[in-house]
């Protein structure tokens, strides 16, 4: 397994390898988000893949956070799965009975998940930067960037959360998140994935556009 996740297809300046799992994880992402941003139900089937794809190449970089993201990523997932498919009465989309509509948080709830977001980060980065400088030193590699990889991994989950429930807020969060995971890519020595955020980036843009008409149709 080792060898599959550091396996290197070429290198760039001589010294910057460009792993298979880089390239594989960056082709499921897009994928994922390109079809989110379409509001098809099938980007959580690719979402899964994806998932386990980000796993395998968080553990070889030692970004414990981010690592630590994935099952609760594939728990959201599962819901977004399911709510996305089981609308109540008054959520139906206007296009599809068996869809959910687009909605909105509200301003008080807007300002909770940006709380949330800062008080979480804190902790969580300042507790990523013992592990491995004094709690199980020697046995785990300390993280790099403990604070910059905690405030990525909160605002993925708040991304997914709101995603998941299909709330058009979710793509400001998923603007802020490909902007702080291109600065956590390029920290890390990542290739692809840099280059992948700023496509995400530009998705999101779309996105937006796109569930805006979604969410004024009631769709």
């Amino acid at each position: 397994m080792y060898e599959i996740i550091n396996y290197t297809l070429f290198t760039i300046g001589g010294d910057t390898p460009v792993l298979l799992i880089d390239l594989v994880t960056s082709m499921a992402g897009l994928a994922c988000v390109i079809l989110a941003g379409r509001n098809s139900k099938y980007n959580f089937w690719v979402g899964y893949l994806y998932t386990t794809l980000l796993f395998l190449m968080f553990w070889n970089k030692h970004l414990y956070a981010s690592i630590l993201l994935q099952p609760i990523s594939l728990g959201i997932n599962i819901l977004g799965h399911y709510r996305w498919t089981h609308p109540k009465k008054d959520e139906i989309s206007s296009r599809d009975r068996n869809a959910l509509k687009v909605t909105m948080l509200t301003w008080p709830q807007r300002i909770l998940a940006v709380v949330l977001v800062f008080v979480l980060a804190g902790i969580w980065g300042w507790l990523l930067s013992f592990l491995g400088n004094r709690w199980f030193s020697g046995i785990f590699p300390a993280d790099p960037i403990p604070y910059l990889d905690a405030c990525v991994t909160v605002l993925i989950l708040v991304a997914q959360y709101l995603s998941a429930l299909k709330k058009w807020d979710c793509w400001i969060a998923w603007l802020l998140v490909n902007l702080t995971q291109m600065w956590l890519h390029i920290s890390v020595g990542h290739v692809f994935m840099p280059v992948v955020s700023g496509l995400y980036l530009l998705n999101g843009v779309v996105s937006l556009y796109n569930w805006t008409k979604l969410y004024k149709n009631k769709a």
